[in-house]
């Protein structure tokens, strides 16, 4: 963390936020090499806001973005689907879809139990590591479980077949209680990287605020009602109004998400994902 507290950083105007960000990019890249360096994208708004945050870095020191991480958990909305091509196209991005097709191959739709014998030995390995013993387990994207086979084990194998040094997470401090500690630059282990968190200072209301703006894209899940984006299965709207216009100093962000999951979060996080 710089001098400056996470008060004043929450603090700042916009425009000063969008510049700490940069920084932060800035830093990241003269530490790491732009070549070491990923970006995780979702398709939601903050990530999408801190893709666009990196392109003005790279376009300011005439560099090409690198490569974006987009984790398919095995039952993305339509929505996002779309988008995500969007702005593929829209500003000519480099994206490697993750999906760990061990687990998925094994089930025809969301609920059916995943036998744990027939899984290998990389899924069954992580299924120790976080104490599950059973012999089966329901495929819900956004379970516990889920969460931990498919998208940190894929993500893992992307870091390390990548060799990836840095990878960029766009995470908020007020977003979710297991993150409120979070720095910008987050050394991890298993395996051995980064994770830079570039727009930790930001608000839900300052990412819309910066949306409009600066006129970044976003997807069109957010305008019926949806304020944060995960499995189809387990995102739910929180009103029928459009996100930006909601009560959001008062009502929480993650409320439509899976609450199981939302439990859990500093253990999953322990576990590496993101």
């Amino acid at each position: 963390m710089d001098l400056a507290t996470k008060e004043d950083l929450m603090s700042l105007h916009i425009d000063q936020k969008v510049e700490k960000s940069k920084l932060i990019i800035k830093e990241a890249i003269d530490r790491y090499g732009i070549e070491n360096i990923a970006i995780a994208i979702t398709g939601g708004k903050d990530s999408t806001m801190g893709l666009w945050l990196f392109k003005l870095v790279c376009e300011e020191m005439g560099l090409k973005l690198p490569c974006c991480m987009f984790i398919d958990e095995g039952d993305v909305f339509d929505e996002i689907t779309e988008f995500v091509n969007h702005i593929k196209k829209l500003w000519s991005l480099n994206i490697r879809i993750l999906k760990n097709s061990d687990v998925s191959s094994k089930v025809n739709g969301i609920g059916e139990e995943v036998q744990v014998a027939s899984l290998n030995e990389t899924n069954q390995k992580a299924l120790q590591e976080m104490g599950f013993s059973e012999k089966s387990f329901p495929f819900v994207p956004d379970s516990t479980v889920c969460n931990h086979l498919m998208k940190t084990i894929p993500m893992r194998e992307f870091i390390i077949n990548d060799g990836i040094k840095a990878l960029f997470i766009a995470i908020r401090w007020d977003e979710q209680a297991a993150r409120k500690d979070e720095e910008y630059f987050s050394p991890r282990t298993n395996p051995d990287h980064t994770r830079v968190h570039p727009i930790l200072h930001f608000s839900e209301r300052d990412i819309w605020i910066a949306t409009f703006k600066y006129d970044v894209p976003y997807c069109s899940l957010y305008k019926y009602g949806y304020r944060s984006l995960g499995a189809r299965c387990a995102t739910g709207k929180v009103s029928d109004i459009p996100a930006w216009m909601q009560d959001l100093e008062n009502t929480p962000e993650r409320v439509g998400r899976g609450q199981d999951k939302e439990q859990v979060m500093d253990q999953l996080r322990a576990l590496g994902y993101m």
